[in-house]
């Protein structure tokens, strides 16, 4: 799905099959965060940013390798609601019950994997926003934005399964994941409101 062209991506979105769904648009939006968060980096280099630099080279690998995974969560969402559905098929008895069970809690992971990849790239954006090239400062609120995106997509997504899994320790591991999540969302609410000060000014 990484090497689908956009315009088929968002037709198997559209399309009537369990797979891609909301899961996978909140890796998505944490692999845009990452790309943009990589971009602003990348123009945030040369002489007049030496004092920075150790910190843009950091950025600039971190931000790559948070893209790539975040495109994996996108394929792994997609593969663990498909054994979800695949559980639902099987005839009614013990076996599809455990089936299903272990099938939520296989896909929750991707999810919660999300929350956390997104979690960090909110705070990728607050330390790029004080030293970042001012010309493309407004890519980190657009950062900022999609990393909150992806946090409460993720976060919905992981809370869609949590009444069927009947394994109260998965359960309650899963809602600690989730924990944070309103006050990161309200982080990003900030990087963005910075900017948008940073603009008026």
């Amino acid at each position: 799905m990484r090497d689908s062209r956009i315009v088929d991506f968002l037709a198997q979105l559209a399309a009537h099959v369990p797979a891609p769904g909301g899961g996978a648009t909140a890796a998505l939006h944490a692999a845009q965060a990452a790309a943009l968060l990589g971009m602003v980096a990348r123009y945030t280099t040369g002489e007049k940013y030496t004092e920075h630099a150790e910190a843009i080279v950091t950025m600039i690998a971190e931000t790559d390798t948070m893209r790539a995974r975040a495109l994996r969560l996108l394929e792994e969402d997609a593969v663990a609601f498909t054994a979800v559905t695949d559980a639902y098929r099987l005839p009614k008895g013990p076996e599809r019950s455990a089936a299903i069970g272990a099938a939520l809690v296989g896909a929750a992971e991707p999810p919660a994997r999300v929350v956390e990849t997104a979690t960090r790239l909110v705070e990728l954006c607050e330390l790029l926003l004080p030293i970042g090239n001012p010309n493309v400062i407004t890519d980190v609120a657009a950062a900022a934005d999609a990393a909150r995106a992806a946090l409460t997509t993720a976060r919905v997504n992981v809370e869609i399964n949590l009444s069927g899994i009947k394994d109260e320790k998965a359960r309650d591991a899963l809602r600690a994941r989730l924990a944070d999540v309103d006050a990161t969302v309200a982080r990003a609410d900030r990087v963005t409101a910075t900017v948008r000060e940073r603009l008026t000014a």
